[in-house]
This record gives structure tokens, C-alpha cells and sequence, in this order.
């Protein structure tokens, strides 16, 4: 049985948790408490030399980066509804798998850590000023998924996992984004179980 090292409040657990539940793959639950600092802990890097959530161990396999593991998923259980064969649908998903780590996450977490998490420590400064950097991202995703039901089609994919992911993680400093083609995009994400079953419990 996998075993998952996460937590809820990270983005990047939630969107593996998101595939597993969905799809119903079994999997050992481990929860490294971020708050408390067991990400940095001795025992953890052991697990993790990066210090960070999510990790995946599957026997003898262990990966780190969160979409190598949703890659890694689907290629084994041969998920291809999540993460298509066809050449022109898999170079949608790749491009906003990479869209969102490289040009979204650093704004997410630049307003979410430094808002939510910080607390006094925070750099508000700093959070602010992604708050504008982030629209234009906001403007490319809306234009982007305009007659679109999902980022790469008419059925959703690991790449709509990860960007909702984070469009959730910008909630918790009321950042989301209320143009009507990402509202519409984000609820059809948001509607599924394994989604849900991802949140955090507030």
C-alpha cells in the first residue's frame, strides 16, 4: 500500500490526496504537521531531504514533487482519463502543470504565507504586491478556459488538480479569483469528491 506523507493546508498534498480519493487508490495516511514544525524535523528528512510535503513511498519507490507523483499514479494505474495518451491533450496538461508551479504557485505562496501563516511575521509588503502581480495570471487563466469545461478538454485532469489546488489555497486569504470563466472552471473542480475529501477541516 502507498504510503503519503502530507498535510492538508499544503497545496501540493491535496492535489495527490485529490487523484487517490477520486479515483479510489488505497493509501496509508501520514500527516506531517507543518505547524509544528515536523517538516524540519530529523526523522522527516530521512524521508524527505527537501523538508517538504508531499511524499509518496511505493515499495522500493519514493518521489517528492508532487506532480511527479501524479504522473507517477497515472502511468501505473493507467489513469488516462487524468493524464491523457493522445499527444495534443497531454501537451495541455504538461504546459499547465508547469504553468502553474512555475508562474502561479510563487504568488500563492508569496500571499498566503506571508498573510495567513506568518502572522506577525508576515510580509505584507511583499503579499500585496503579488496581489497585483497575480492578476495577470488571473486574465490568462479566464481567457484561457473561455468555452472551456476543463483546462485540456471536456473531462478534468491532473493538471485541473493542481491549479485548483491552489486557486483554494488563495481562499484561505480571501485572493481568489471571481471572473466568471475560472468561478465556473473551479466549481466543476470543487464538485468532485476527491477534491473535497483533500480540504482541510475548519
Amino acid at each position: 500500500m502507498y504510503q503519503i506523507y502530507s498535510h492538508p493546508y499544503s497545496q501540493h498534498s491535496r492535489r495527490v490526496i485529490s487523484l487517490l480519493e477520486e479515483v479510489g487508490i488505497e493509501y496509508e495516511s501520514h500527516i506531517v504537521d507543518l505547524l509544528k514544525g515536523e517538516h524540519l524535523s530529523e526523522s522527516y528528512l530521512s524521508i524527505n531531504p527537501n523538508h517538504q510535503v508531499p511524499t509518496l513511498i511505493d515499495g522500493n519507490v519514493k518521489i517528492h514533487e508532487s506532480n511527479a507523483i501524479l504522473r507517477y499514479l497515472c502511468i501505473k494505474h493507467e489513469l488516462f482519463d487524468w493524464y491523457p495518451r493522445s499527444l495534443d491533450t497531454l501537451a495541455k496538461v504538461e504546459q499547465w502543470l508547469d504553468w502553474t508551479q512555475c508562474q502561479l504557485f510563487p504568488l500563492v505562496r508569496l500571499i498566503v504565507l506571508n498573510r495567513v501563516f506568518m502572522g506577525k511575521n508576515g510580509d505584507l509588503n511583499a503579499a500585496d504586491e503579488a496581489v497585483v502581480k497575480i492578476q495577470a495570471q488571473f486574465s490568462i487563466m479566464e481567457n484561457y478556459l473561455e468555452g472551456l469545461q476543463f483546462l485540456a478538454g471536456d473531462k478534468p485532469t491532473i493538471a485541473d488538480l493542481a491549479l485548483a489546488s491552489n486557486i483554494f489555497q488563495l481562499g484561505l486569504a480571501n485572493e481568489m479569483p471571481t471572473t466568471p470563466n475560472i468561478v465556473r472552471w473551479y466549481q466543476n473542480i470543487a464538485a468532485l469528491k476527491g477534491f473535497q475529501k483533500s480540504l482541510p477541516q475548519r
